[in-house]
């Protein structure tokens, strides 16, 4: 048989074979140990050295010829049998899905919508920023002077300065969006701000990056007895306990003026702590009556414009609300511990069934 002759034969059965199969026959026929373009390529020894020079690259040429159809071929019945697979294997998406493959929901992701629905409630609106803020945003902006602390390396995620030179930080709180939301609109305001913030700390209290809420109402007339109520109709209804005691102690924030950490009332049963009662005390946020300064950097009349903020870890309100003691396992993505923390998908939080689970 010609060369000619039994190239068209070969590629003509590659063509015609309709399975992985019959491919693989094909193949073994040609260019198996006995195939008939191995023999042809194992006769080259026995030619005269100018016959080989002259045949040797029309054998070498027809192989690659035909082991490039061959896994063209391949490549087409392996995409028709994947359709057919994927065309056979249909999911009914209105059956009940395996309570072996159910998922939960995580308790960082139900306590904000806890806060939501609370706040929701007493008239907040939900605001959101960039988690890579300018230093002006997360610093200047706040009143936070160039020595101060918290912008020191060992306690900030510095990111590229931006074109023009300025400098570029990992959110350490979720403040900014207080100040963008001021620079953005016209008061009176009424927001939280929920999300991601980041500072170089890891313990089992700690994490680089965790989650805060923060909120701000600015208006006329606000005074600190406005921030004691919020907060009170705050803890009765995250923690749903009605005998609820709030202690204000003062303290310094550069951003408030005067401003205070806040204390819930709790006490000790059967080695956990429940918040209620005064037999002892734990510090869950900090507050304050938003700083002259701060007002004034948004560009409004400190003397006119008048408000408080406060802000706390949402980490740390699960663990104290639900009994976690190490702030780590939230970022581990174990799925037993997902398991057993998490909520069900319909566990939506509503004041009137209640907001936990």
């Amino acid at each position: 048989m010609t060369t000619d002759a039994l190239r068209g034969e070969t590629l003509a059965s590659i063509d015609a074979a309709q399975t992985p199969e019959a491919l693989e026959a094909v193949r073994v026929a040609a260019l198996g140990k006995s195939g008939s373009i191995s023999q042809l390529m194992k006769g080259l020894g026995g030619l005269a050295p100018d016959e080989r020079l002259k045949v040797a690259p029309v054998y070498q040429a027809l192989r690659e010829e035909v082991s490039a159809a061959l896994e063209a071929k391949k490549t087409e019945l392996g995409k028709a049998a994947l359709s057919a697979r994927l065309a056979s294997e249909r999911q009914d998406l209105s059956l009940p899905s395996s309570p072996l493959l159910s998922g939960t929901v995580h308790p960082i992701s139900q306590v904000m919508d806890e806060l939501s629905e609370i706040f929701a409630d007493l008239g907040f609106a939900v605001a959101e920023g960039p988690e890579i803020e300018s230093d002006w945003h997360n610093f200047t902006a706040l009143n936070i002077p160039p020595e101060h602390p918290a912008r020191a390396m060992h306690d900030t995620f510095y990111a590229t300065p931006a074109e023009g030179g300025e400098r570029m930080v990992l959110r350490t709180h979720t403040s900014p969006v207080q100040i963008r939301t001021m620079m953005a609109g016209k008061p009176p305001f009424r927001i939280i701000a929920p999300g991601r913030v980041y500072r170089s700390d890891s313990d089992a209290t700690h994490t680089p990056m965790f989650h805060q809420v923060e909120g701000l109402v600015i208006d006329r007339g606000i005074h600190l007895g406005h921030l004691k109520w919020t907060l009170e109709t705050f803890v009765k209804a995250f923690f749903e306990v009605d005998d609820v005691t709030l202690r204000l102690r003062p303290s310094f924030f550069p951003f408030t003026e005067p401003s205070v950490e806040v204390d819930v009332g709790c006490s000790w049963e059967g080695g956990t702590l429940k918040v209620g009662g005064t037999s002892s005390w734990l510090e869950i946020l900090g507050s304050g009556m938003v700083h002259p300064k701060v007002i004034a950097n948004c560009g409004l009349d400190p003397n006119e414009w008048q408000g408080f903020a406060f802000g706390c870890g949402i980490d740390r309100l699960a663990m104290l609300k639900y009994g976690m003691t190490d702030l780590r396992a939230f970022f581990d993505a174990d799925l037993r511990w997902l398991k057993h923390f998490g909520f069900a998908s319909l566990d939506v939080p509503t004041l009137s069934a209640g907001v936990g689970a």
